[in-house]
């Protein structure tokens, strides 16, 4: 077994396991190796250690069943590994800014720390070849856009940082643009109801900072008040994927799949691309269950 599958094991366990009792000595046998060596890859690997992955796992858990059940916070917090409403409080507040009674009152997007699947970083996919593992199905293939494409939408710019799907939590600002384009995108000229949609993140004003585009296609230029964003014409490394759902196509899927395709595939076929990634879907929507993340590579 390779180190990393002895690690996905412990995390598959945790993940299984979330409102029980998880002790370091436990998980290291569970992975065969001694507590320091098992500490140490897992902080490699997960990018966070032990104990504080599973606070952030216990948070996610906790995050969901707050929005969607009327359990007392205090039951949810037991329930999700928590031993009291206090810790439970001090946790969700030093993870997300609020706290547990303010999200449940008025419901925000928030930036979770994801389960990650490890294969995706050692396991290299032949072009056209679909790559099944986690529950979702990923391929990556080059296409060919023979003009350009434009996307009128809104912008947001933040510290990069806090980029839904890194390594911190928080209030996921992304979420809340798409629901500012999606309340106007009706009132917006020169875009059509079922126009394709797409969200482009790069570099922002100065270092450290990044930008995100939301928006959909359209046939005419920006109005005021709007931004453009023109996919150029020219050849693409496609990296498709789909989920069982929309929530998992865009708080989980999609950043698995832009790890995949930024830290292994690329990397491993000496492809350097241009500094953004579009990922384009139908529709920014319960129903949509597909996405694919474009790239350009460099001339």
């Amino acid at each position: 077994m390779h180190a990393w599958e002895q690690i996905q094991l412990t995390v598959d366990h945790i993940e299984d396991h979330l409102a029980e009792e998880l002790r370091i000595e436990n998980l290291a046998r569970l992975a065969g190796l001694s507590q320091f060596y098992y500490q140490r890859l897992f902080s490699r690997l997960v990018r966070k250690p032990v104990n504080e992955y599973i606070r952030l796992r216990r948070l996610a858990m906790a995050s969901e069943r707050l929005s969607g059940s009327g359990k007392r916070i205090l039951d949810i917090a037991l329930e999700t590994g928590f031993l009291s409403h206090e810790t439970f409080t001090r946790a969700f507040k030093e993870a997300f800014g609020l706290t547990p009674e303010q999200y449940r009152a008025a419901p925000v997007y928030l930036n979770q720390f994801n389960k990650p699947q490890l294969l995706f970083g050692y396991t290299l996919a032949d072009e056209n070849v679909p790559l099944v593992a986690d529950g979702m199905v990923l391929e990556v293939v080059r296409k060919r856009l023979e003009a350009p494409r434009r996307f009128t939408g809104l912008v947001l710019e933040e510290p990069i940082q806090q980029i839904p799907g890194g390594d911190e939590t928080g209030i996921d600002h992304m979420g809340l643009l798409w629901d500012e384009f999606h309340k106007d995108k009706p009132s917006i000229p020169g875009i059509r109801q079922d126009s394709v949609e797409m969200g482009v993140a790069f570099p922002g004003s100065a270092e450290g900072r990044y930008r995100y585009f939301a928006g959909a296609e359209a046939y005419a230029d920006a109005p005021e008040g709007y931004e453009t964003w023109a996919l150029a014409a020219g050849e693409y490394i496609v990296c498709s994927f789909e989920a069982e759902d929309f929530t998992h196509l865009v708080m989980d899927a999609l950043y698995k799949a832009n790890r995949y395709l930024f830290e292994t595939w690329l990397p491993n076929h000496n492809i350097q691309v241009e500094p953004f990634e579009a990922e384009i879907y139908e529709k920014h929507s319960p129903e949509t269950t597909v996405m694919e993340v474009w790239v350009k590579p460099l001339a």
